[in-house]
């Protein structure tokens, strides 16, 4: 690879890298200053019509006919579109989220609260489950609005700046965030031992996890959502967001997964994590347009 020259070694260092630190957040500072519905709109605009021509979106593309074999590409190209709409109001959304807050009781709809209040009223640990669908961020309201405090663990942005600014929006939800890292990995412990509540994202790639079933094909899929709930005997709770109109949300509870016991720990793992990988699978093909299609959920050789 050729050598940077100087001038383009500073322009990067003091130009594009700032820009690429700070612009988001001043676009998001900006939208702050307008409604919720109208700047999650506008921005929702915005990124339908760029989104689509960035190189991440070939991603999405080869995922979608992972996923949907024979996909039209016309369909193709309208969930492409309306995933970039969704992602870029769900990242004004986090601006807004103080907002939000304010509104809740008319724009978050839950459907089976009964499960939530079963958690925060049980005595046991317990296990929320979900994935990047719709504003998925909606759910940490729901459960502040039902009287139960959780825990979310998280993966943090490549752009620190921005995930910094996030994590300070997301204090609103009451939520405490938990980093994914050796010392996450001790607090989460605590918490579990604590008879406290977590929040796990279980749709992205973890390299060294084990191949559970997606879509009809073995994706590397972490097991820490079975172990804890085998290690700890807590109630599952797969809980998705839906986007019902502009920023006004459906979070939706389903009844705990039936947790196995065989007495064989890998099996069980496996079964369990299959079951989830499968309600995960669920959601997207009701919604394909509010899942987030740019991970790279599937081997780099899969056809």
């Amino acid at each position: 690879m050729k050598p940077r020259d100087p001038l383009s070694q500073w322009w990067l260092k003091h130009v594009l890298q700032p820009l690429r630190r700070w612009g988001m957040i001043g676009i998001l500072e900006f939208l702050r200053l307008l409604p919720v519905d109208a700047a999650t709109a506008a921005f929702g605009r915005f990124a339908r019509a760029v989104g689509p021509w960035m190189p991440a979106s070939n991603r999405a593309r080869r995922n979608l006919e992972l996923a949907f074999p024979g996909i039209a590409p016309a369909e193709r190209e309208r969930i492409v579109a309306a995933m970039w709409d969704n992602l870029a109001r769900v990242v004004c959304e986090y601006g807004q989220l103080d907002a939000i807050v304010r509104e809740q009781d008319t724009r978050i709809e839950i459907v089976n609260a009964e499960h939530l209040d079963a958690l925060r009223d049980d005595d046991r640990p317990g296990i929320l489950f979900s994935a990047h669908i719709a504003s998925f961020e909606m759910i940490t309201l729901a459960a502040r609005m039902r009287g139960l405090r959780v825990h979310v663990i998280y993966r943090n942005a490549n752009n620190l700046a921005l995930d910094a600014y996030i994590r300070r929006r997301q204090s609103v939800s009451g939520a405490e965030l938990i980093r994914k890292s050796a010392r996450g990995a001790r607090r989460l412990i605590e918490v579990m031992r604590a008879k406290g509540h977590v929040v796990l994202l279980v749709d992205q790639k973890l390299n060294d996890g084990i191949a559970v079933p997606f879509f009809g094909r073995p994706a590397m899929t972490s097991p820490a959502l079975a172990q804890l709930a085998l290690r700890y005997d807590c109630p599952v709770v797969p809980v998705h967001v839906e986007r019902i109109r502009g920023s006004y949300y459906r979070v939706v509870c389903d009844k705990p997964l039936s947790v196995p016991r065989s007495g064989d720990q890998v099996a069980d793992v496996l079964a369990l994590m299959t079951e989830v990988n499968k309600v995960v699978e669920g959601w997207i093909r009701a919604k394909p347009e509010h899942w987030l299609w740019l991970h790279r959920r599937w081997p780099k050789d899969a056809v």
